[in-house]
């Protein structure tokens, strides 16, 4: 009796072995060479955006166009944060000498206006679908796939983690304008 529980308990271990852990090794490493492409893209859009000082709306499409190769679906976060300096004044309006200085942050919503405006006939390339930067502000952009990846599904079948984040793969990066070349 228990020679015959061996034998199965060893068939199995042997169909895992054999079938199952190499396709989702294969499906693990397809996920981490999606979080390679998906870096690269965004580093070379971001680093872009700051070498140049805006974003056209062909930029930003081909930013995307380069991500969705991976066949997963991300979401993409912008933010612009603006410096501004206040100076210092009196309830009474009397200046007190200084300035404070403050951020303005703008994010997809006013990004994607500017872009991609509703009910445009302007084509593509008009200069009045460019966002500008000014130099010493913040570009920040932050992408996180929303799916889940082939390879976290097999990896909730074998671990029972159906809970667990959706977010695989999480890339973070962004600095300060450089230059502003659209002058």
């Amino acid at each position: 009796m228990s020679n015959s529980v061996a034998k199965v308990f060893a068939a199995i271990i042997a169909i895992v072995l054999l079938f199952i852990w190499p396709v989702t090794s294969a499906l693990n490493k397809q996920d981490d060479i999606s979080e390679v492409v998906v870096l690269n893209s965004v580093t070379h859009f971001v680093d872009s955006v700051r070498d140049k000082g805006y974003i056209t709306p062909t930029m930003y499409t081909e930013f995307v166009d380069r991500m969705s190769l991976t066949r997963n679906i991300y979401d993409i976060q912008m933010v612009h944060r603006h410096k501004r300096y206040d100076p210092n004044y009196s309830d009474a309006g009397i200046f007190l000498g200084g300035y404070h200085v403050n951020y303005e942050e703008f994010f997809n919503a006013q990004i994607n206006e500017k872009l991609f405006p509703r009910n445009s006939t302007e084509n593509v390339e008009s200069p009045n679908r460019i966002y500008k930067f000014e130099t010493g502000d913040f570009f920040d952009v932050t992408v996180k796939n929303t799916n889940r990846t082939m390879g976290t599904l097999m990896n909730d079948v074998l671990t029972g983690g159906i809970n667990n984040p959706n977010e695989k793969i999480v890339i973070p990066y962004g600095g300060m304008v450089l230059n502003e070349d659209y002058h």
